[in-house]
């Protein structure tokens, strides 16, 4: 995450005193765009919580207008949770909440499926969210520390992804982009330059995210550093399978077993070593994709569903039709 992640008193924490107490809590997305003085701008929130049935049950005698009414009258914090966990994939939104003048979404999720997410990628989604820019403004649990295993995962990735040379800002496009490959609402519902704008309007925040691990890896020679005449940082790497390697360890284990590293122990020491099984990157690279793809699709398929179940139908056809209008303006 960045510099931000101090829990230093924010605007953000007044709309939080509205709600039931939360472990973690992060805002995300086009409301920390620097350049964003829109005021319609919608401020999203993760809010991570140790028990979301209780933490619904209680939001519901606070805010029970934050939630569909059907969901209220059948079934309350069970029926959210349920929904949330069985048929998304493990997050809860409520969007289109207005509180002191202002436009609010917030997800709910269980700091267990949070951290999970965080250090497993298991269902790519939160995690992707963590590797772009965010505000912190609770942190209980020390989330911005155990991220920095999901940072130097996705700066792996993404250098796999990558040619010989590029720039910073390349570096970053393909961060970002991650967590959108096989989206299903990229081909319909989300402006298709999304990843252009997040990187151009964020660069300061990537760069104060991603810079200590970029070092960390040129001291570790798995790529070069340099500066061109307007003070833009050029990034190159070699391609050997030795590099490949490297960077392949640094991803998580679900993600190592599936591009072919596989770990084995050794009989009587206990000791565990890796058994590599790349034969190229152009190889390593493809499988990353493949595997990323998969889960991104079946993730954002999930979560739509849910997300169209949580809101109701007004609020659904609503939010439905401010994504395919932005859409539609990229396109054109």
């Amino acid at each position: 995450m960045n510099s931000m992640g101090n829990a230093t008193k924010s605007p953000f924490q007044g709309f939080l005193e509205v709600l039931p107490p939360v472990e973690f809590a992060c805002v995300y997305g086009s409301s920390l765009h620097p350049n964003n003085h829109d005021k319609t701008t919608m401020t999203d929130f993760i809010l991570g919580v140790s028990d979301p049935k209780q933490w619904h049950s209680e939001n519901l005698r606070l805010n029970k207008n934050h939630y569909a009414s059907w969901m209220v009258h059948l079934g309350g914090g069970r029926l959210i949770t349920n929904v949330a966990d069985r048929v998304g994939v493990g997050v809860h939104f409520n969007p289109f909440v207005t509180w002191d003048g202002k436009m609010y979404k917030y997800g709910v999720v269980r700091m267990f499926d949070l951290i999970n997410d965080v250090l497993q990628w298991e269902k790519f989604y939160l995690c992707g969210r963590l590797q772009k820019p965010v505000h912190i403004v609770v942190d209980n649990l020390d989330i911005n520390h155990c991220n920095a295993v999901n940072l130097r995962a996705a700066l792996s990735a993404a250098l796999l992804l990558l040619p010989s040379e590029f720039t910073e800002a390349d570096l970053y496009a393909k961060v970002c982009s991650l967590s959108y490959m096989g989206d299903l609402r990229m081909l319909f519902a989300e402006d298709k330059n999304k990843v252009k704008k997040i990187v151009a309007g964020q660069f300061d925040l990537f760069h104060s995210m991603y810079q200590p691990f970029l070092e960390e890896y040129e001291a570790k020679k798995l790529l070069r550093l340099s500066s061109t005449v307007n003070h833009q940082i050029v990034v190159s790497q070699d391609c050997d399978t030795s590099i490949v390697r490297s960077l392949v360890s640094t991803l998580p284990r679900s993600i190592r077993n599936g591009i072919g590293m596989k770990e084995k122990k050794l009989s009587g020491t206990g000791q565990t070593i890796n058994g590599i099984a790349i034969t190229s990157r152009e190889q390593a690279a493809a499988c990353l994709e493949r595997i990323l793809r998969r889960k991104v699709m079946v993730s954002s398929a999930r979560q739509a569903i849910s997300g169209l179940l949580a809101v109701g139908g007004v609020n659904a056809t609503r939010y439905l039709a401010k994504k395919v209008n932005k859409a539609w303006k990229s396109w054109r």
